[in-house]
């Protein structure tokens, strides 16, 4: 319940209008309640000709004890009873407290509406806050806390976590500001009518509490590893997705298909189990509810019979009412208190999102960075994943307007150095420079913005040509979209599209070849114009057709820039002002192609296996 309360402090501040206007509803709610159900008392000394002494006039004032005032308007109202039915007769009276009671209805569910109505924009608008945080930490976490996740999982938190939260936790709003006014005060008119009676219910009621309670804890291990199992599945399925071509090609499918049978079997019976135990909640309550009731009964029927309870047999009857209606917003309470403990579950998950460290720190007092004008320098740098090290002791100067190219067998650590220089992950030992300065020292959004990014894989959106080409571009011109893409060679076959660049290209550009997308990815990086350019083996998954076409948008795309260029195939980069070779993690021949050639070292067994 604490870490309810701390969610409601997270999220309710900015709806503080509504919680005031359905509070003062749902207290409107009780008082309304009670005096339609005090007409049960007049209507029973009617019908079953119970006799009271005839009430006199008791003159109030505001000045008095609210002990006295209470007195008087009981008293005051028995008395308009009363000379009610000595004035038109008990039939016409009976009518009289019939209309009353129906009038009192109408007031009570109407203000019960009205609390339930301003809830409804306090849930919605807390739903909406907690997904645009998640979504906004999810975009500013590092590259490197998604490697450790499963995509799954993090959808898993996004999309069913966030909904049981809804569901569960903020359902239940309007039972935590309803139900306790509802039930603190009836109980304050049953401490009034018998405090002897009251205490004898409070006594009983703290064994009930403490059954509810136990099935509740039990409930939110259960939602915990339902919500674990859920990200298991949807992992299942983005891998199944993005692999089928694989999955059909070795003839997998009864493999996975029996893979995800058992983990689906294995989600079915832990929500069975969830479900019967939330769905035990309202039977419990309803019972013990009963039992209080009966118990009630025996005990305040002693109490009268025997002439010792300060209430008739009338008012025993109201007694009994208002206590039966505390078992409604009881039972919603512990309905609550069940979803409360469901919803937490979730809860924890979706903040393992939201309060995770970023590893890459902001400076607290940022360096201006200025236009790109001198040098990038790598400075004995060291950097790993987990244990071993992927680089070591590296240092390099790439020069304004250079071309520097990275070579190596695969897992040599090319494209890890070049995600050091926008800052996706730190080193752990060692610096980079950029003019003389440590990038560390520069906001991450101004590096970035100095650079363009062309990968092996071209990373587009379900979107149009001109919105994957302008993406990340301010207020981008069809003129300046167009003018990009016949540099990267793409116009043409934009062109030829039914909509041209309105056409939207598919979930990753999936109506696309290999070459055209890379030429939107490039495209894209041309309309971005940044002094320096991070190219990560741009060219390595195409045909030999493609790569030519997508070579000379990239040779385009360099002129006048600063270049990083990872590269598999050596073709590609003969013409590089420098060629550095890695080799388990360290630079161990540098120099132009020519150079590397006649040292006959590890550059030279490169070449040959691929002329080879």
């Amino acid at each position: 319940m604490f870490k309810f309360v701390t969610l409601l402090k997270r999220f309710i501040p900015p709806y503080k209008k509504y919680v005031f206007l359905s509070l003062l509803f749902n207290v409107l709610t009780m008082v309304f309640s009670l005096f339609s159900f005090a007409a049960i008392i007049p209507v029973l000394q009617l019908l079953f000709g119970l006799q009271k002494a005839e009430k006199v006039y008791q003159a109030w004032t505001w000045h008095d004890q609210m002990k006295d005032i209470a007195s008087a308007l009981k008293n005051n109202l028995f008395y308009w009873v009363d000379k009610t039915i000595q004035s038109v007769g008990p039939s016409s009276a009976l009518l009289y407290l019939g209309a009353f009671l129906v009038v009192m209805t109408a007031l009570k569910v109407g203000t019960a509406y009205l609390g339930s109505y301003f809830i409804i924009p306090i849930r919605t608008g807390v739903l909406r806050d907690l997904r645009n945080q998640l979504y906004k930490k999810i975009i500013s976490l590092p590259i490197g806390f998604f490697t450790a996740e499963r995509k799954g999982d993090i959808m898993s938190r996004m999309t069913g976590d966030v909904t049981e939260v809804e569901a569960s936790i903020m359902s239940s709003l309007d039972m935590v500001f309803k139900n306790p006014i509802l039930i603190i005060g009836y109980l304050g008119v049953m401490f009034y009518m018998s405090w002897k009676l009251t205490l004898f219910v409070l006594v009983l009621l703290p064994f009930s509490g403490w059954l509810i309670g136990k099935i509740g804890k039990s409930l939110k291990r259960r939602s915990t590893l339902g919500q674990e199992q859920t990200g298991e599945l949807l992992s299942q399925i983005e891998e199944t997705l993005g692999g089928l071509r694989v999955v059909k090609a070795f003839n997998a499918e009864h493999k996975l298909e029996a893979r995800f049978s058992i983990l689906n079997e294995k989600l079915r019976k832990t929500f069975n189990r969830l479900n019967r135990r939330y769905n035990l909640a309202h039977p419990v309550s309803e019972l013990l509810g009963t039992v209080v009731i009966a118990i009630l009964l025996w005990f305040g029927g002693v109490l009268i019979l025997s002439n010792k309870s300060s209430i008739g047999a009338a008012e025993f009857i109201y007694y009994i009412v208002i206590f039966y209606s505390i078992i409604a917003p009881a039972k919603d309470l512990s309905k609550a208190s069940y979803s409360i403990q469901k919803g937490l579950a979730s809860l924890e998950r979706v903040d393992k999102i939201l309060k995770s460290e970023n590893s890459i720190k902001e400076p607290e007092k940022p360096q201006v960075m200025h236009s790109f004008s001198d040098k990038i320098e790598f400075r004995n740098l060291s950097f790993k994943y987990q244990t071993d090290l992927v680089l070591q002791d590296i240092n390099l100067v790439v020069p304004k307007g250079k071309t520097v190219a990275l070579v190596g067998q695969s897992g040599s650590g090319k494209s890890t150095l070049v995600d050091l220089l926008p800052r996706y992950y730190d080193p752990i030992k060692g610096e980079i420079l950029m003019d003389g300065v440590n990038i560390k020292d520069f906001k991450t959004h101004d590096i970035r913005s100095q650079m363009g990014n062309v990968n092996q894989e071209a990373i587009l959106f379900n979107d149009t040509f001109f919105n994957n080409i302008a993406f990340g571009v301010e207020n981008a011109t069809l003129e300046q979209v167009i003018e990009a893409a016949k540099i990267a060679n793409a116009h043409d076959f934009i062109s030829a599209t039914e909509n041209g660049y309105e056409t939207a290209i598919g979930d990753r550009g999936s109506k696309l070849s290999g070459g055209q997308r890379q030429r939107v990815s490039i495209a894209r990086a041309i309309l971005k114009n940044p002094p320096i350019l991070i190219l990560d083996e741009a060219t390595s998954a195409l045909d030999t057709e493609s790569e030519k076409m997508v070579q000379e948008a990239l040779e385009n795309l360099m002129l006048n820039r600063t270049t990083l260029v990872v590269a598999h195939r050596l073709s590609t980069i003969k013409r590089a002002d420098e060629i550095c070779v890695l080799h388990e993690g360290k630079i161990v021949e540098r120099g132009k192609h020519e150079e590397l050639i006649a040292l006959d070292g590890y550059y030279k067994r490169l070449c040959d296996m691929q002329s080879f």
